[in-house]
C-alpha cells in the first residue's frame, strides 16, 4: 500500500525524471515506428499525463507555463519551466497549447500560466 502512496505522491524530481525518460522514448518510438504508432501514441500521452501531475501538484510555486516564443514547432507550445533546477533540468519538457486546453480547466490555465 505504501508504494501505491508513493506513486501518487511523487516528489518534483520524480516527475520531472519521469516525463524526462517519456519524453525520450516517445521521440525514439516515433522515429522507429512514425508518429501514429500505437507506442508512440501511448508515450506522448503518458508524457501529458505526468505532466498534468506535476502542474497540479507543484505550479505555480515550483513549477509553471510559459509560452515558448523560440520554440521551432508547427503549433505553439508551452515550456513548463521550473523554478530552480533539477540536477541539469531547467524544464519538464513541452505542452501543446491546444493540449493544455484539452486536459486543463481554463482556471487552472490561468494559475499556471505566467507571461
Amino acid at each position: 500500500m505504501s508504494n501505491i502512496r508513493e506513486l501518487l505522491n511523487s516528489s518534483i524530481e520524480q516527475l520531472v525524471k519521469e516525463i524526462k525518460a517519456v519524453n525520450h522514448a516517445w521521440k525514439s518510438a516515433s522515429e522507429l515506428f512514425g508518429e501514429d504508432s500505437p507506442l508512440s501514441t501511448s508515450a506522448r500521452d503518458l508524457k501529458t499525463c505526468l505532466q498534468v501531475r506535476l502542474l497540479q501538484s507543484y505550479a505555480p510555486t515550483r513549477v509553471y507555463l510559459a509560452l515558448d516564443k523560440e520554440a521551432n514547432a508547427s503549433e505553439p507550445l508551452y515550456g513548463l519551466l521550473l523554478r530552480e533546477p533539477i540536477g541539469d533540468w531547467r524544464d519538464a519538457d513541452h505542452l501543446p497549447v491546444r493540449l493544455a486546453k484539452e486536459v486543463l480547466a481554463e482556471k487552472e490555465l490561468q494559475q499556471f500560466i505566467e507571461e
